[in-house]
């Protein structure tokens, strides 16, 4: 069956897009006004340095532009991701790309030129009133010092990121408009249209052969484009190792860590760990084979649920219900806001033909956030609400409780109020069915707190492995290819999944498919907040209110503190091992006891 049009969606299920634009008629105005504003010097460029009201107003100009730019891009891109072939909204979301290029090239002198002062002289400036506000903002960016750029330099740079962005444009059009993997047959007998949305679902059917087909039918596509696929990823991890160079960086890993002042020993302590703990894994996989009953266990098994006669559908109203209930924890005020998140627009619900894949959340200063989903029914889709609730709670409370320049929080900890989420929901389930008389509820949740581990701890570590050795590779003078980028990724999985797992030949491509992969170093940051968000949530559910209030401060923290300093409002170290040993103390404990 094919996925609806957009316009066959009931309302009641759409996300209020208008509370940001009233229509795209009024984004236009504003859009006019911005790229008229772009076009003109700024007053200040020349004498910024020469007095604290010179230094405000330009500061308070260029926080005023990027609060603009912000609303008109998310607002563009937001109905772009409605619906992904629609041209009116793939030409707003190119517009709103390139009037912030054209702001973040007019104010490209502004870091040089502070960098450039007297910081005697720029200190006794911070001490007027109205820019006490700017001095956290100002202190990070004279300690990266080393790293800015001369004033025509941060020019060129910034002229450049359009065309720095191109590869993750292509993949993001094939993956989400272009490639077609047509029909299998599914557990009905019923011929289906197969896309990336409905792409996990199949892999979890409990028929072997419409799992086999999915997974089949699937990378036959990625084949196919596979050197075209190899060379859109390494056009983009050269983009990244050209400015890594260009800003005197070590390495791409040491740039994205350090925009966050994330330690690079956070990010190989990481790996490590899971690597000296792949035992469990492989103890993992070998229950699965059992479980299953299978002789040999395929990538195509990987998905399927271990309690075979089990199955756990869940219609949109009942997984909302369920998310309210399992965040009482959190206390009235905060389950009153995401209800009432559920009832005003906040969530973008169901596939439609065109809708991007996947789920997040995103939104404007000054507007509500927004959560963007295609739930199908299934408990996983209930585990993906309360996650994307938790980034629009996370970003609720920080927009209440900073000014815009501080309210946008680091990726390091946005994947913390998620999992967190996700920690009480499992927590909620396990204790619902603590009494029933057979364990089929009971080993049906322990089968996805498995596939949690498995895909946020050990399969996001896998990924940021593989990142690590590719831009490893570039930066050794290697070309990146299809037969290279494939051999890596297939050792990789030989490694994580052991020799009970069979390697099949199509999971070599099934980095061709990963979109985070465009946005280097981000995955870790899943299996960091993970393991942080199990700590956390043992702290709530035991009642420690030291924990509960220094949580709450960290979600209305934004970026007034680095994230590592955020985190330890919570009493979690992420510069120590121990954090990710203990979360995967709890998987041991898991196997044990499904054992």
């Amino acid at each position: 069956m094919a996925a609806p049009l957009r316009s066959e969606i009931d309302n009641e299920f759409k996300w209020a897009v208008n509370d940001i634009y009233s229509s795209d008629n009024a984004w236009e105005e504003d859009y006019q006004k911005l790229i008229k504003q772009a076009g003109e010097p700024c007053e200040y460029q020349f004498v910024l340095t020469e007095s604290a009201d010179n230094l405000y107003n330009v500061l308070k100009e260029l926080n005023d532009t990027d609060y603009l730019v912000e609303r008109l891009y998310v607002y563009a891109y937001m109905r772009y991701y409605e619906d992904t072939a629609n041209s009116v909204y793939q030409d707003m979301s190119g517009r709103a790309q390139t009037a912030a290029a054209k702001c973040a090239e007019k104010y490209a002198f502004v870091e040089p030129a502070i960098l450039s002062m007297d910081e005697n002289v720029l200190y006794e400036y911070l001490k007027d009133d109205r820019l006490k506000l700017y001095k956290h903002m100002i202190d990070d960016m004279l300690s990266q010092k080393e790293h800015s750029l001369s004033e025509k330099e941060e020019v060129l740079l910034a002229k450049a990121s359009q065309v720095m962005s191109v590869p993750n444009e292509i993949f993001s059009k094939f993956n989400n408009a272009d490639v077609h993997f047509g029909s299998i047959i599914d557990e009905s007998g019923n011929k289906v249209e197969l896309t990336n949305g409905t792409y996990v679902k199949y892999m979890q059917s409990q028929q072997r052969s419409v799992r086999k087909e999915a997974f089949e039918c699937l990378y036959k596509e990625y084949k196919q484009y596979i050197n075209t696929l190899a060379a859109c990823f390494y056009g983009n991890v050269k983009q990244a190792v050209f400015k890594a160079e260009a800003r005197k960086y070590e390495s791409t890993l040491h740039m994205y860590l350090s925009d966050s002042f994330i330690p690079v020993d956070v990010y190989k302590n990481l790996i490590n760990t899971v690597d000296d703990n792949l035992n469990l894994m492989h103890r993992y996989v070998d229950i699965r084979k059992k479980a299953l009953g299978v002789d040999e266990l395929h990538f195509y098994d990987i998905y399927a649920p271990m309690v075979a006669d089990y199955e756990w559908k869940v219609t949109y109203d009942e997984a909302r219900q369920m998310v309210l209930e399992a965040l009482a924890p959190m206390g009235e005020e905060y389950v009153a806001k995401v209800k009432e998140g559920f009832e005003t627009g906040w969530v973008d619900v169901y596939e439609n033909k065109g809708k991007r894949t996947g789920a997040f959340s995103w939104g404007a200063y000054g507007t509500h956030p927004y959560v963007f989903l295609n739930f199908s029914g299934t408990l996983d889709d209930v585990f993906t609400i309360i996650h994307e609730m938790g980034h629009a709670m996370h970003t609720y409370y920080s927009n209440s409780n900073q000014p815009y320049i501080y309210a946008g929080y680091k990726i390091f900890v946005a994947e913390v109020a998620s999992t967190c989420n996700e920690a009480l929901l499992m927590n909620y389930l396990l204790e619902s069915c603590k009494n029933d008389k057979d364990n089929k509820r009971r080993k049906y949740l322990l089968n996805h707190y498995f596939e949690q581990f498995k895909g946020t701890l050990f399969r996001q570590t896998m990924f940021a492995e593989f990142e690590m050795t590719a831009h490893k590779m570039v930066e050794e003078g290697n070309v990146l290819t299809a037969d290279n980028l494939c051999d890596v990724y297939r050792k990789l999985n030989e490694k994580y999944f052991g020799s009970e797992c069979v390697i099949d030949d199509e999971i070599a491509y099934e980095w061709a498919r990963i979109p985070h992969f465009y946005t280097p170093f981000y995955v870790y940051q899943y299996a960091t907040g993970y393991s942080a968000a199990i700590a956390i949530a043992a702290g709530i559910l035991k009642g420690d209110k030291a924990v509960k209030e220094g949580y709450k401060k960290f979600l209305s923290g934004g970026s007034s503190l680095h994230p590592i300093d955020l985190l330890k409002l919570c009493r979690i170290d992420m510069e120590k091992r121990e954090v990710v040993q203990s979360a995967l103390n709890v998987f041991n404990g898991l196997l044990d006891e499904w054992d």
